[in-house]
This record gives structure tokens, sequence and C-alpha cells, in this order.
């Protein structure tokens, strides 16, 4: 075996919205390299390849051309960067609690018997355990975040229409969850594939919610509702029709959860559009942040000693 190396680039060394696009081009390459024995991360927020030296550096150059990157080497650096990751201490927004099922669902696609698995899947376990142990939680996730901007656009006890939720991934699935339509008359989940969807939640027999096609949406036009993309599989066609449904429905307000804007320059200024680059947004961030950030020292300690700890095991298992 070759030395174990990692390459990445995240939203603490460019701009945000640039990782993002990147993100998203990298991403349908991730069952390939995963055959090369390669672990893949792209989130909103990182560019990350893990694996052999002898294998990445056929491809790193074509990943990260003309782009920044850092640079690590060995198993220790790479289990500690990534236990970190899973603890959300590298998120925009720390604490959160979608990034290591993310990294997880990455992992799906690499060979179990790999050491680069094994690596990670230890990194993850950490990091999820060392959050929890820390306290290190974000007091703005993204649905405290949406609850908030449904304060403000419906103060006095108003009462809202309906909410649409576009996107029922992860993050969609989490918001129906987290009860952020408890003060709608109804909850909608727009999708392309209503049928699909319907069986996805056929285990939720505990929530009410209606499945509607994007073309379905602003008959009639609906002031009095809340729209939040949740979605980052938005192609162009799709784009387009999601824009037109949207100026149609002419809801209260839109925020927009996607790492990439679906909403044109256009669009956005005939609706009230909030996305993750807007100052309201980031403020939301900024708060939390402030508050998480001081306990990062304690947190990378944690991590550390518990990797170390299992390295020791390791060892002694092996003698």
């Amino acid at each position: 075996m070759s030395k174990l190396v990692g390459f990445y680039r995240d939203h603490q060394m460019t701009a945000p919205l640039a990782v993002a696009q990147q993100s998203a081009q990298m991403k349908p390459l991730a069952a390939d390299l995963a055959r090369s024995g390669i672990l893949l991360v792209t989130t909103c927020a990182r560019v990350e390849v893990y694996g052999e030296e002898s294998a990445i550096s056929n491809i790193n150059s074509t990943i990260f051309s003309g782009s920044s990157y850092e640079h690590i080497e060995g198993a220790a650096a790479i289990a500690q960067r990534l236990a970190e990751i899973a603890s959300s201490a590298h998120s925009q927004i720390l604490g959160e609690n979608y990034i290591s099922d993310q990294l997880a669902k990455a992992l799906e696609f690499v060979d179990p018997n790999l050491p680069i698995f094994q690596i990670a899947r230890l990194a993850i376990d950490t990091g999820r355990a060392a959050r929890q142990r820390q306290r290190f939680i974000a007091s703005f996730n993204y649905d405290q975040i949406v609850r908030d901007i449904i304060a403000d656009r419906f103060p006095d006890g108003e009462l809202p229409n309906r909410l649409y939720i576009i996107g029922a991934g992860m993050l969609g699935r989490g918001l129906i969850r987290s009860g952020v339509g408890e003060r709608f008359r109804s909850t909608v989940f727009v999708t392309r594939n209503p049928k699909n969807l319907r069986k996805r939640l056929r285990p939720w027999t505990d929530i009410q919610v209606a499945l509607m096609r994007p073309a379905e949406i602003g008959y009639p036009r609906e002031p009095q509702s809340i729209v939040v993309i949740a979605t980052a599989d938005v192609n162009d066609e799709y784009e387009a029709t999601l824009q037109d449904a949207l100026l149609r429905l002419e809801p209260r307000t839109i925020v927009d959860l996607s790492s990439i804007p679906v909403l044109s320059g256009a669009a956005v200024g005939k609706l009230n559009y909030v996305s993750m680059y807007d100052d309201e947004f980031l403020g939301f961030i900024e708060q939390n942040n402030n508050r998480l950030a001081p306990k990062l020292p304690i947190l990378f300690s944690d991590i550390k000693t518990t990797l170390q700890t299992a390295q020791i095991y390791s060892l002694a298992k092996a003698t």
C-alpha cells in the first residue's frame, strides 16, 4: 500500500459560491473515483479527495485545476481532518447536523475493505461522538433559521397559508421533521416524481403532507405562503420551471437553502427572496458561529485524543 494522502478545498479558502459550483461539477465523479479507491467528498462547502497517493496523483490536477487547495498526508492527519468535518467544526454553520450524514453517504461508494474506508468510518463515528460530548450543536440550524424568517414575515399572530418545500432529500425531510410547517394551514412537497416520493413517505404515518409537481404551483396566487428551496438537484430545465411556478405563486417570501441559488436576478427582483448569501441569512450564521467558536479547541482536542486511543487499541490488538 502506498502512502495515504488528501487534497481539499473548502469555503474557508475561497468564496463559498465558487466552492459550491465546483462541488456540483465534481459530484457525478464519485462512483468512478471510488472504483479507483478514492473517496470524494462533495458538499455545498467543500471538494475533497482521499486515498492512496498512487491513485490520487493521477486525478488531483484535473479536479483542482486552476484552484487553490490544501494537501495532507498520512492516516492520522486524514482521520483528524475527516473527524473534524463530521463534527461540523468546518461547516459554514458551526454545529449543523447534516454533514456527518453527507460524509457517510459519500463513503457508501468506497470498498469497505480499503484502508481509506476504515479510516473515514472511524473518523465519522469519532466526529459525531465528539460533537455530542462537547455539545457542539448549532443554535441557528437551517430549521431554526427558516422558523425565524417565517416569524419575521408573519408577525402579530398573522396566519400563513401553505408552506412549500422544494426538494425531498435529506434537508427537505429534516425540515418537515423539525415541525417548521406547524403554523401553516398545510405543507406541500414539490417534486418532479410524486409516485417515487409517495413511496418514500409511507413510513411517515404521523406527518401529513401534500405532493405537487412544479407545474401545478401558482393556481391561484398565494401571497400568504412561504417557499423553502431545499435541493441542489436543479438543472437548467428544472430551474426555468421553478422560476415560472414561483412567479405565478408570488409567495410572501422564498428561502433558498441551495448552495447555488436557484433563481436568476430577473426573477429575484420581483419576489422577496432570501438566499444563503444574503445579509439576513448570514446574520443568523454569524450569531451561531460566534457562540460556538470558543468551543473549537476543546472539540479538536477531544477528537485527537479519541483517535490516538483508537490507534493504541488497534496496535495492542495486532500484537
